[in-house]
């Protein structure tokens, strides 16, 4: 497949030519991270001025595009939906090739998308408002769902297509606008999706799609909230960059929906079935390389089957398949030059108290330190070695980092509060999973641990379409994606008093009402005392 070059693209519809930016920062080239060589797309990023026009055009569409019935733009969410399931296996086939995620995983994540819109299209004729009593005569109240306005939604490139199907269909079906800035290293993938949008039926300026740097997308945003351009900022990304949006939205009393980063663990209960649980624990630490937000960080092993547990994961990891991602492999390469070198960052931080298991070497797959049964040329992508760490310490980098690789650690307990002050202990708190027999102790994992969603006997990577997704502390703001959740992200409430009887009645102050008497007492023959 020849590369392309997409430019910036400020929204449109019908033939959908990218627009020229009204300034370029240079060119990124998206890079096939399991064949280096093979550039899938070549981007020119904008300067922050193309992000600005953009929410321009935005907030001109934005009112037309809320006065269609929103049954209507549910319609509109169902061609989406439609184009994307004709287009399923395409689309998977770049997001495999473009970042790296093994193929089964690459069609889950389309299917997402195709589950997000069927949940939505029913949700157009149920954006419902309440009829509310008064408290006084001949007035109704109501109240209403309005759209925020213009939604600036930046995503990572982990999930290219599902996660901003998250944030672009409820936004869509809301009757808001949307600037999308996706992962530059995502960009062919981000253009697939914006492309099944229009041709859907999203109008011109509906859905902007602006490739920019990280600084530049700041930057830009800037200036549009400054010049109440945005109403909503969806991000998705690190905790440390979350912080900064949030910063910036707060100086304009606004609340952004933060999808941050997580350092989720797994308990390991005495009771565990230890071969369900070294199942869950090997797909949510190394499946995607361990590249997910979702993604086990640090495992909680009871003392008592310690040795056990870790001799059995330890065999997995290292009988797993890893390599090129269109076959049958537990993950492929990083997801880009950068995830790589932050991954050798990390593995600096292994020190002499820890055990390394899950691999005869550390680092990058290479002729002089090779993986047994890789597939593929590991020469010709960001290929790494899976990393099973025990010894974990809670005064570790490692412990307490998000570490956004294939890179897991093992720590002890002796009773559930001390797992539970285990897993809280990081700071995140998005997804965290407990293996268990006894629902007594999976219940009380849930009622201590600050994760925003729980599994019991299931890995802490899977999200349902129809489920809230988010996370608290590090991880978020309280923010939840996905389901009917997400509709107050992207709705206002808007109340309504209808008074009419003709006359100024006023609340609290012309209010009837009916005294009780007082002073009454039941008689003798009702119970009373005489």
């Amino acid at each position: 497949m020849e590369s392309t070059t997409w430019k910036s693209v400020i929204g449109h519809a019908g033939e959908a030519t990218p627009s020229e930016p009204q300034d370029e920062a240079g060119e990124y080239l998206s890079r096939n991270p399991s064949r280096l060589d093979d550039v899938v797309a070549r981007v020119r990023l904008a300067a922050p001025d193309t992000l600005v026009t953009a929410a321009e055009e935005a907030q001109r569409a934005q009112r037309e595009w809320a006065r269609v019935p929103a049954p209507v733009r549910g319609r509109v969410i169902a061609g989406f939906g439609r184009l994307v399931e004709a287009n399923k296996e395409s689309l998977a086939s770049l997001v495999t090739r473009e970042i790296g995620k093994p193929r089964t995983e690459a069609l889950g994540e389309v299917q997402e998308i195709i589950d997000t819109c069927d949940f939505f299209v029913g949700e157009g004729r149920r954006l419902y408002g309440q009829t509310v009593p008064s408290e006084m005569p001949d007035k109704q109240l109501f109240t209403f769902r309005t759209p925020v306005g213009v939604a600036t939604i930046i995503t990572a490139g982990n999930f290219p297509v599902a996660v901003p199907s998250w944030y672009l269909v409820p936004a869509l079906l809301c009757g808001n606008a949307v600037v999308w800035k996706p992962a530059e290293y995502a960009a062919g993938a981000a253009r697939a999706v914006a492309e099944l949008a229009w041709r859907a039926g999203v109008p011109a300026g509906a859905l902007n799609l602006v490739y920019a740097d990280g600084e530049a997308t700041f930057r830009g945003l800037e200036t549009a909230l400054d010049r109440g351009l945005v109403d909503k900022v969806g991000f998705t990304g690190s905790s440390a960059v979350g912080t900064r949006v949030g910063e910036l939205c707060g100086r304009y009393l606004q609340s952004p929906t933060l999808e941050l980063g997580g350092k989720n663990p797994m308990v390991v209960a005495p009771d565990a079935d230890l071969d369900l649980a070294v199942e869950g624990a090997l797909f949510s630490g190394w499946g995607t390389a361990g590249q997910r937000c979702t993604s086990l960080g640090n495992l909680i092993v009871h003392r008592d089957i310690h040795d056990e547990f870790l001799a059995r994961l330890d065999e997995a990891v290292r009988g797993a398949t890893i390599g090129e991602p269109t076959g049958e492999v537990l993950y492929g390469p990083m997801l880009d030059q950068k995830f790589a070198d932050n991954f050798e960052r990390i593995l600096k931080d292994i020190q002499p108290h820890h055990t390394v298991l899950g691999s005869n070497a550390v680092g990058r797959i290479s002729d002089d330190a090779p993986r047994a049964g890789f597939r593929g040329d590991h020469a010709a992508g960001l290929y790494y070695h899976p990393v099973l760490l025990d010894g974990l310490r809670t005064d570790d980098a490692i412990f307490r980092q998000e570490t956004f690789g294939p890179i897991v650690g093992v720590t002890t307990y002796e009773t559930l509060e001390e797992a539970i002050e285990l897993g809280n202990a990081p700071g995140y708190g998005l997804s965290a999973a407990i293996y268990t027999t006894d629902p007594a102790t999976a219940f009380r994992f849930r009622e201590g641990i600050g994760a925003g969603m729980v599994s019991a006997n299931n890995s802490t990577s899977g999200a349902e379409a129809h489920l809230p997704f988010g996370g608290n502390g590090k991880s978020g703001n309280g923010g939840r994606l996905s389901g009917m959740w997400v509709i107050d992200q992207f709705t206002r409430w808007q109340s309504l008093n209808w008074d009419f009887s003709g006359k100024l009645q006023k609340a609290q102050m012309d209010v009837g009402a009916i005294e009780p008497e007082w002073d009454y007492r039941l008689p003798a023959e009702l119970g009373g005392q005489s």
